[in-house]
């Protein structure tokens, strides 16, 4: 609009115009369908000056796919694109150049859109389509998922009545439609499996959906498969659940009487509260609602009396926290409660594999985010509790290139991939609109000639009928340029999901391309396929190899690598010595110390050193950690398959009697649980061992080389 209003006053045109001819010899717009007719408006009024001018025209070269104009909520129109054909043609003499070639798509995929839009044209539903022709040599396909049926929701038993009870806490409310999405996306989910199975790349393969909401289904049903995979198009910093987490640190900081901000920080990674403590505290504050007494949840936590050493803990870290926000500016009081908190750490140990990093990156970002807020010079926490609350705060790119990508249709324009899978193809029209506008701008008008207010579309005034039928067309003309740009993204393989709708929806993109699209038998489940859930069962036992008491392995064993550092040399050798001790032998087998003396390059020296740490672990406080009678399962360096990542714990063992898990780290350092990485590191074990041993009680402890037994909580 500034543009705009310099170039039509009389008295800055000129100047304007004689600065643009200064700079400029040659002008190229791209994407040039996607363009406003005020932004027309704008370039029309510089470029009309060139009318008659003769050889002082600047080179003007307009690139466009009106099939490709789907940006009408931005006011875009393809008929914006045929004015400026118009005006370039007519006005400063030039050419038009047409291209229906590709080398993007297989023949296949080429010849559906070409049925698919010359049907839509011979319909008289479209305009302006020409068959296409491609150099790709890929044969191709495009095939079609089985429709998810909506009966499914009848014949599926149901997890409880809907008189019963919800545990809100621990059952999300699922609504019909939503289970529905989740059936989609679980079929979805399982057919990219068994393409990566096959062979294909995650990174080969595109996701699209026409709204974002379906593509968090299918986000969470590939993490549950332990599939990367990325939404590129979500940008804003704020969307992140771990920096919605830090948001309501700093609100319950700032405003101490928000007890939902608190309660989420409590069970965020950050104090790791149950939902048990939670009650707890909510029943405290009923009792003293009761009394006449109403008092905050942050008042509650500081109760020395709180049964819970977590919500002890908790309470004086946000009062100490508190003192910090009250008196520090927003960056450094984040960056203190960093650095007290270890907020990288438990958040890194939280997240799953895939999404790790993408974590991290939005966390060290909200810092910095603090200074975009009035200048960082005036910026109170208040107020960047509101920034943040509010949005458009922008989050890093930290796109992985090993992951499925996610976008709706408008965010895949320009982008292509291999494998392409269409969701919600099968969609009913949209309902009618109320309380809307209708807006008549001809590309070549400098003004709208309508703009009419519609209260309701089912009942227009007699004034806007006509115009409101424009406006339909224009709509499902629009419908047709998305299927054609979804279409159009995929070079190899296109795929189609779907969910039955209420009734037959004529013209949805599903009923348009299954006649030329191939049936697919249904994926095979992960699970039945044979993955293993580490949520599901205890552990498998495998046969016990004896082994006389006193036995040297051969000396001519596989060598291990060798570390860089002699430290961690000398720590890989007690390691080695620890997993090699045979339970009943009073010292390592000679063959044992000349093989860590190799492997480790370490000299006779620091192999006595070695040997006499791993007899403090074994003769320590965990010394009932190797005793058959204290324990009836162990295991070295066992391998744990964990949200997508391959741990390796050094020693598992559960305690005879009890049934209680313990999962031991060895460390040479005499106080590992004083270090913020290390204490993250073994608490993953533990949630890891938890979810695979079925609810069974795990424990967690570092064995020192002093012969130290440290628990963690």
């Amino acid at each position: 609009r500034a543009a705009l209003t310099m170039l039509a006053d009389p008295v800055l045109s000129g100047w304007v115009q004689e600065r643009l001819d200064a700079r400029v010899r040659h002008l190229l717009i791209d994407e040039f369908q996607d363009t406003n007719p005020l932004q027309w408006q704008a370039l029309h009024s510089w470029l009309s000056g060139y009318a008659g001018a003769g050889g002082d025209v600047p080179g003007v070269f307009i690139v466009g796919d009106p099939k490709q104009s789907i940006y009408r909520f931005r006011r875009a129109e393809p008929q914006v694109f045929r004015a400026a054909q118009e005006f370039v043609a007519q006005v400063l003499g030039g050419d038009r150049l047409s291209c229906d070639h590709t080398h993007r798509n297989a023949p296949a995929i080429m010849a559906t859109v070409n049925a698919v839009m010359g049907a839509a044209q011979a319909q008289g539903n479209y305009e302006g389509f020409r068959p296409h022709t491609t150099a790709s040599r890929e044969s191709g396909a495009v095939a079609r998922l089985p429709q998810i049926p909506r009966e499914i929701l009848e014949t599926t038993p149901a997890e409880a009545e809907p008189a019963d009870w919800r545990d809100s806490l621990t059952t999300p409310r699922e609504l019909p439609e939503e289970k529905l999405v989740t059936l989609e996306c679980r079929q979805a989910a399982a057919w990219v499996a068994q393409q990566i199975a096959q062979g294909v790349a995650p990174q080969q393969i595109m996701v699209l959906a026409r709204r974002r909401d379906r593509l968090g289904a299918m986000e969470e049903q590939l993490r549950l498969l332990h599939i990367p995979a990325q939404q590129p198009e979500k940008a804003d910093l704020c969307d992140a659940p771990e920096v919605q987490d830090l948001t309501a640190l700093l609100d319950v900081l700032v405003s101490p009487t928000h007890d939902l901000s608190l309660a989420r920080a409590l069970k965020s990674p950050l104090f790791g509260v149950g939902d048990g403590e939670l009650v707890q505290i909510a029943l405290l504050a009923r009792q003293a609602q009761e009394q006449g007494q109403p008092r905050p949840w942050f008042d509650l936590i500081q109760q020395p009396q709180l049964d819970s050493a977590a919500l002890r803990q908790a309470g004086e870290r946000l009062t100490r926290w508190k003192a910090l926000v009250d008196r520090l500016p927003p960056h450094d009081a984040l960056d203190a409660i960093y650095h007290q908190g270890d907020v990288l750490a438990r958040f890194a140990a939280a997240a799953p594999q895939a999404l790790r990093g993408k974590v991290l990156a939005n966390l060290r970002a909200l810092p910095g985010a603090a200074l975009q807020v009035d200048g960082a010079r005036y910026a109170t926490p208040y107020a960047f509790v509101r920034a943040l609350k509010a949005g458009g705060i922008r989050a890093p790119a930290s796109g992985r290139a090993d992951a499925v990508s996610l976008l709706t249709v408008h965010g895949a324009k320009g982008l292509e991939a291999p494998v392409v899978l269409m969701l919600d193809t099968d969609a009913p029209p949209a309902r009618a609109e109320t309380m809307g506008v209708i807006v008549e701008w001809p590309g070549e008008a400098p003004a709208p000639w309508r703009f009419a207010f519609i209260a309701s579309e089912s009942r227009p005034p007699p004034c806007s009928a006509e115009a409101l039928e424009v406006e339909k067309a224009a709509r499902q003309r629009e419908e047709l340029n998305a299927l054609y740009v979804a279409m159009t993204r995929a070079r190899r393989l296109l795929v189609l999901s779907s969910v039955q709708p209420h009734q037959c929806a004529d013209g949805s993109w599903w009923q348009r391309l299954v006649p030329f699209s191939e049936a697919l038998t249904a994926p095979p489940s992960p699970a039945a396929a044979g993955a293993i859930d580490a949520r599901q069962g205890g552990p498998i036992a495998l046969a016990v190899v004896p082994m006389k008491h006193g036995g040297e392995l051969p000396a001519d064993a596989l060598a291990v690598p060798v570390a860089a550092s002699p430290e961690s040399r000398f720590g890989q050798a007690v390691h080695l010595l620890l997993e090699r001790w045979t339970p009943g032998g009073e010292a390592f087998p000679a063959a044992q110390l000349r093989r860590a003396a190799r492997d480790f390059k370490l000299d006779p020296v620091q192999v006595r050193e070695a040997a006499a740490m791993a007899r403090r672990v074994l003769k320590g406080e965990g010394a009932w950690a190797w005793e058959g009678d204290a324990v009836d399962w162990q295991g070295n360096e066992v391998a744990l398959l964990h949200e997508g990542e391959l741990l390796r714990l050094d020693r598992l063992v559960r305690r005879r009697g009890s049934g209680e898990w313990w999962v031991f780290d060895y460390k040479s350092a005499a106080q590992p649980h004083q270090q913020a990485e290390l204490l993250a590191q073994l608490r993953r074990y533990r949630e890891a061992v938890a979810a695979a041993s079925g609810g069974a009680a795990v424990r967690a402890a570092f064995l020192t080389g002093q012969g130290r037994l440290l628990e963690i909580e």
